[in-house]
């Protein structure tokens, strides 16, 4: 069941009473959305924040006909636009990468759990500056790292990404075209036999 999903999520935080439990379930948060679904466009206006359960959802510009992907979220990240925050039309787009399903919220459905249940509001800020501190390290990351670092960081702490995102995609977050991560991949994958080559050999010697 989703909700069970979520409140294991929860659990590592915070502690929930069933009545809390209920509340939840009562707000009928959960939406499963398509594969390609595009959940806000560029000069819409949204008041949704995202929370995803299962599946991937990407947010991206679309700058001289072509796409720049610029994150992804996958199971328990959250996403609140910056249209919602600052409310003037989105800058970007957002869409599904794969069949989702998101738990949707808005700031007066937050204001009125946060009253009923101030715990929530902890919960919320916990999260809340995890991911300015997840980002801030993506951000630094991204902004000091070759294509090739950026992509063996991936290997490293999302491996998940690689399997689940088409390759254009993850070429258009990377920052190269699609032929270019190809030849990083064959490089990579050389480089990593050519280790096993010389181990094997060092263990025989």
């Amino acid at each position: 069941m989703m909700q069970d999903l979520l409140f294991d999520f929860i659990s590592k935080y915070i502690s929930l009473t069933d009545d809390e439990k209920n509340a939840i379930i009562s707000l009928d948060v959960f939406r499963s959305f398509k594969k390609g679904t595009i959940l806000l466009k560029e000069g819409q206006k949204s008041n949704d924040g995202y929370f995803v359960l299962q599946g991937c959802i990407r947010s991206y510009y679309i700058i001289g006909g072509e796409e720049k992907t610029t994150a992804f979220y996958t199971e328990m990240d959250a996403l609140t636009p910056h249209c919602v925050i600052n409310k003037a039309p989105s800058e970007y787009y957002i869409s599904c990468v794969a069949d989702t399903i998101l738990i949707t919220s808005n700031p007066d459905m937050e204001t009125e759990m946060f009253s009923k249940f101030p715990k929530f509001e902890t919960l919320c800020r916990i999260l809340a500056e995890e991911l300015l501190v997840k980002q801030q390290i993506n951000f630094d990351e991204f902004k000091t790292s070759s294509p090739e670092q950026r992509y063996l960081n991936l290997l490293q702490k999302r491996p998940d990404l690689i399997q689940r995102v088409p390759q254009h995609q993850l070429a258009s977050y990377l920052g190269i075209k699609p032929q270019s991560l190809s030849r990083l991949r064959a490089r990579i994958l050389e480089k990593n036999k050519g280790q096993e080559s010389f181990l094997n050999l060092s263990e025989r010697i």
